[in-house]
Formats: structure tokens, C-alpha cells, sequence
């Protein structure tokens, strides 16, 4: 085992081979997944709304399922009665897409928000097909924010700043940060209050979490003391391969009780609500993904 890590947190353990010894049990067959599942409160109902709890959405690693588990968790959370306001801070604007939002067509996004004091939050909110879930949308635009922010005075405190006027009117704001560890991606974590890490379950994407860990925790100690995560969601999970499950153990092993219990596995019909626009939720309201994204929910308003 190598330990990551430095003054301003805790190190971190990680894997240094993918050998026998790792994951002994997931070797033999066995699902670690399903040996750490327990029963899940259910949510209490809300009498008021706000103010928001603002999670961040983090892995400077693309492809594991941010966006995805942004929707996803957003359109959950609303079934359980929670307000959410969802930020797509990627300039690609995969968020946006994948609601069904045609950002790009769009005069004013989060950029205008960030860049210009006299647009706010409101000005640029969407509603989404989903009652209840709204959507601050982003596309290429964004792209010259990181350089334009650098200039600015506490650049790093942009988003928290433009958030302030919306936090009232929602329960949970989740950010989809962009696959870096770039100046949106810091706004994003001075902005909130935790921080959800997918991962997943393949080696390489294990050993780029000691980075991330290693950012959260410098923002933490310069930029914002509230931060804590929330926690590390395995996602794109197949229980049919021994990598996965060895990786997936790997991860409690290092992390513990910070592993979320719930995991997302693959399926055939997340690639489906993204040409439909819609969460899988209402898409496929009875499948296996919607489940695993409503105990995910049960999980966050647990914390």
C-alpha cells in the first residue's frame, strides 16, 4: 500500500498492484457490494424550504459518471420532496444535455452569471420537465471564464458569491464540475459544503482520487473550512468481473464508512435518458439505476 497525502489532511491509502492478494474475498467470487448494504431511513418530510445544502459533484478524471449522477441524484432528491437546484460548471455542457436544455442556442448561461455583476442566477435558471428541478445551464461559453476569472478579485469565491441569491429558494444545489482541477472546479468547492466523488470501479481512476483528496483538502484549509466529502459513489459497477469487484474493495479498504453503501452499476439505460433528456427516474422509473439513485438520495439526506 502507498499513503498519499500531506499536512493539510489525513494521507490517504491506495493500491500500488493490481496482484492476488488484492481484494481476497471479491477474488472468490464474492460481491463486497452487496456484503456492506444495510437498511436505509426513510427521508422526513420538509414544512419549509432553504437554505440549500450545495454539493459539489467532483473527479478531475472524465467519463465516471458526474453528470450522470448529477441528474440522477437531483431528479431522486425531488421525489423525496427536496427543491434542487442543479449548476452545470462544465463547459461542454453534458448537464445541460442531458436534460434536454439546448444550451448551446442559449444567449445567457452560467457564464453570463459569473462574469457579469449586473446577470443573476435567476436570470439564467431553466426549469426543467421535472417539477421541482431546475437547471443553471452552461455551454462552450464557460470555456473563457477560467481565463477570465484570473483577473478577478477572490476569484475563487465567484460561484459562492452568485449563489447567494438562490440558496433561499432550494434545498439541495449540486454542481457538475468539469474533468479538471482547474479555477471553475475550486470555485465550485469553495462554494459548497460537500463534495461527492464518483469513481469508478477500474484501477487507474483509484489512484487519480489521492490528487483530488490532496485538492479538497488545501481548499479546505485556504479557501473554505465548512468543506467536508460527502462521499465516494462507485459507479459503472459490474459484478461479473473480479477487477471490479477487487477495485471496489479497495476502496472501502482505503475510505471506509466514506464509501457511499449504494453503487451504481452499468446498465444499458443511462445512454438511453441522455437521448431521451430526461433522469432515469421518469425514463425508467422501475429499473435497477433509478433504485440505486434513490438510495443514493436516502443516503444524502441521511448525512
Amino acid at each position: 500500500m502507498a499513503m498519499r497525502g500531506d499536512a493539510a489532511g489525513p494521507a490517504v491509502a491506495l493500491p500500488t498492484d493490481t496482484g492476488p492478494e488484492m481484494g481476497a474475498a471479491a477474488s472468490r467470487g464474492l460481491d463486497p457490494a452487496r456484503a456492506r448494504v444495510r437498511p436505509l431511513p426513510e427521508p422526513r418530510p420538509l414544512t419549509q424550504h432553504g437554505p440549500a445544502r450545495v454539493v459539489a459533484l467532483c473527479n478531475q478524471k472524465g467519463g465516471v459518471g458526474k453528470t450522470t449522477s448529477t441528474i440522477n441524484l437531483g431528479a431522486s432528491l425531488v421525489e423525496y420532496g427536496r427543491k434542487v437546484l442543479l449548476v452545470d460548471l462544465d463547459p461542454q455542457g453534458a448537464l445541460s444535455v442531458g436534460l434536454g436544455v439546448p444550451a448551446q442556442n442559449l444567449d445567457r448561461t452560467i457564464y453570463n452569471a459569473l462574469m457579469e455583476r449586473r446577470t443573476s442566477l435567476k436570470d439564467v435558471l431553466v426549469h426543467t420537465d421535472v417539477p421541482g428541478l431546475d437547471l443553471i445551464p452552461s455551454n462552450i461559453d464557460l470555456s473563457a471564464a477560467e481565463v477570465q476569472l484570473v483577473s478577478e478579485v477572490a476569484r475563487e469565491q465567484t460561484l459562492l458569491r452568485v449563489l447567494a441569491d438562490v440558496r433561499a429558494d432550494y434545498d439541495y444545489v449540486l454542481i457538475d464540475c468539469q474533468p479538471s482541477l482547474g479555477l471553475l472546479t475550486v470555485n465550485a468547492l469553495t462554494a459548497a459544503q460537500g463534495v461527492i466523488i464518483p469513481l469508478e470501479c477500474e484501477f487507474f481512476s483509484l489512484r487519480g482520487v489521492a490528487l483530488l483528496v490532496d485538492t479538497i483538502e488545501k481548499v479546505k484549509e485556504r479557501l473554505n473550512p465548512d468543506l467536508e466529502i460527502s462521499g465516494i459513489l462507485a459507479t459503472m459497477y459490474d459484478t461479473r468481473t473480479v477487477h471490479c469487484r477487487e477495485v471496489f474493495s479497495r476502496v472501502v479498504e482505503a475510505f471506509g464508512d466514506t464509501v457511499f453503501q449504494t453503487v451504481i452499476q452499468r446498465t444499458v439505460r443511462f445512454p438511453e435518458t441522455t437521448v431521451a433528456g430526461q433522469p432515469i427516474t421518469t425514463w425508467a422509473p422501475t429499473s435497477s439505476g433509478a433504485s440505486a439513485y434513490r438510495d443514493l438520495a436516502k443516503e444524502v439526506l441521511a448525512l
